[in-house]
């Protein structure tokens, strides 16, 4: 009897010192390496005026950034205001001859759906003509005519048909 309390007393006295262990001691952190600073592109920002750099895509400074044509009401003429932007992407095709683009011709919703086709299909050749007229060749130019099937407004007045009279300018290879 008294080794069973001897056990009973030394198996308190284990399981008391198991319950006062004390948490292992915190390894304190290593100081982070300094790791090298990422690259710094030494470049410089592309010149808005080269329609040549492909950077200019993106730059909101070059007209290669502006790829959307607006027409008046019933006309396929080209304005004045977007010649500059149709020779801007006229020099970068003859740049870069690899270069594709599709011309997407759009109407408001004004007319039949055969007459905005037409019309869409008039609008993608006339910017057609003139990008090939400064350089941009015809294999590198796709027409294609929506009409009004795809307008980007669908309020019903002259604001917004004036949004969606337009032709796209959408690279599929530069």
């Amino acid at each position: 009897m008294k080794s069973a309390i001897r056990l009973t007393v030394a198996l308190m006295i284990v399981l008391a010192l198991g319950a006062c262990k004390s948490a292992p001691e915190a390894q304190p952190e290593a100081a982070p390496t300094p790791s090298a600073p990422p690259p710094v592109d030494t470049s410089g920002a592309p010149d808005p005026r080269d329609y040549t750099d492909a950077r200019n895509f993106d730059n909101p400074e070059s007209l290669l950034s502006k790829r959307v044509i607006y027409f008046d009401f019933d006309k396929s003429t080209v304005r004045p205001e977007f010649r500059g932007i149709i020779a801007a992407h006229a020099a970068y095709m003859t740049a870069h001859t690899s270069a594709r683009v599709t011309l997407e011709g759009h109407a408001d919703e004004r007319g039949t759906r055969e007459y905005n086709l037409g019309l869409g299909e008039r609008r993608g050749n006339a910017v057609s003509g003139l990008a090939s007229a400064q350089g941009g060749r015809g294999d590198q130019l796709t027409v294609v005519s929506y009409g009004e099937e795809r307008p980007t407004c669908r309020v019903s007045d002259e604001d917004c048909w004036s949004q969606n009279r337009r032709v796209e300018i959408v690279y599929t290879s530069r």
